[in-house]
């Protein structure tokens, strides 16, 4: 990866989450050249970044649209100028359905749910409107989230969607599992049958997920939204879906204390770093002291083991933390630092941070 920018490092405030634009490009690009080689529509997931300036890059470069995961971030996404957007989570509740109606009369809007009580409330968001709302099933094939786990109940709750007034099925949506791609071939295969029982056509299979974009294509799927390769992160490199080089986020701390000889104290605790250890038992990857283990976050510090450590870094020195997950660090943040080369580019804005409603 790049060396150490000490130049830039050392005009920075920290704590703070440095995005390097190089990369993020690089990576927006490669995503979009392996949807183009598959002939398949891509939808990136911007609850990754979060950010208008990224997701204008996206569509910039090829995407059909955008992803969202909450309703906020649609709304978000659509007064930032998105056109067609697609929300991938159930949207539920009386003053939810009054801003979901509205922004269905702005936005080319999809949405999708799992059961019929969502699909009954959409219907009755859109009562009397000139506008049909488009609908996704989503399944579950194994990462045991939300989705209707199994193709023939999908294949019924299309069917449900199809008679209600105001929506049209429009496809399903699945996560796969990491890696494994067989039992979602195996659902669709069969959800398609059980749709033409019904006399439904599946017009959209959409997949996703950063850790499968190298196999995108392979379940026939023709929109794919994938949200962590913008950035990458601790877990994507373990997953062989990046390497250290595609990492695009880091948080750059400094070191405020070394009370004892083998622990050293960071200005970055829980207010900064996402607290999800995704297997790892620590809380971020030091980069530029890899022997080093984030062993434990409070709010505003961060503790770190530094006995395997040929030399420790010393207090005041800037380290670089690589977030075992991007996504939540940038919704810690109203705004990010950016950098080119060695350099700073300036900031960005987290225009949806915080839009988790």
């Amino acid at each position: 990866m790049k060396p150490f920018p000490h130049a830039f490092a050392a005009t920075l405030d920290t704590p703070a989450p440095v995005v390097d634009l190089d990369i993020v490009e690089r990576n927006i690009a490669r995503l979009q050249a392996a949807c183009e080689r598959a002939g398949v529509g891509n939808r990136p997931h911007m609850k990754t970044h979060k950010a208008r300036d990224i997701a204008r890059l996206q569509l910039q470069a090829g995407a059909i649209g955008l992803t969202c995961q909450k309703l906020g971030e649609a709304e978000a996404m659509a007064d930032a100028g998105a056109t067609d957007l697609l929300i991938s989570y159930n949207v539920l509740g009386a003053a939810k359905h009054a801003r979901l109606r509205a922004l269905a009369r702005r936005v080319k809007l999809a949405v999708c749910c799992d059961n019929s009580t969502v699909a009954d409330g959409y219907a009755q968001a859109m009562a009397g409107a000139a506008d049909v709302l488009s609908v996704f099933v989503e399944c579950d094939t194994g990462r045991h989230r939300c989705g209707v786990p199994s193709p023939q109940a999908a294949a019924d709750l299309a069917r449900h969607v199809a008679d209600l007034p105001g929506l049209r099925f429009d496809g399903v949506l699945l996560y796969p599992p990491d890696g494994d791609l067989v039992a979602s071939i195996d659902f669709l295969a069969e959800l398609r049958k059980a749709c033409a029982g019904h006399g439904l056509i599946v017009r959209t299979v959409c997949s996703g997920g950063t850790p499968n974009w190298g196999r995108i294509g392979s379940l026939g799927e023709n929109e794919y939204r994938a949200g962590t390769y913008v950035y990458n992160d601790r877990q994507m490199v373990r997953l062989g879906a990046a390497s250290l080089e595609d990492c695009a986020l880091f948080v750059y701390a400094t070191v405020v204390s070394h009370p004892e000889p083998d622990r050293v104290m960071i200005d970055a605790g829980s207010k900064t770093l996402t607290s999800d250890l995704m297997g790892f038992g620590d809380h971020g990857l030091l980069v530029d002291y890899p022997e080093a283990r984030l062993h434990k976050l409070a709010e505003e510090h961060g503790f770190v083991d530094v006995s395997a450590c040929a030399h420790a870094p010393g207090i005041g020195e800037v380290v670089r933390v690589l977030p075992n997950h991007a996504c939540p660090v940038s919704n810690l943040f109203d705004e990010v630092l950016t950098m080119r080369g060695d350099r700073g580019a300036g900031r960005m804005s987290i225009t949806a941070r915080g839009r988790v409603a």
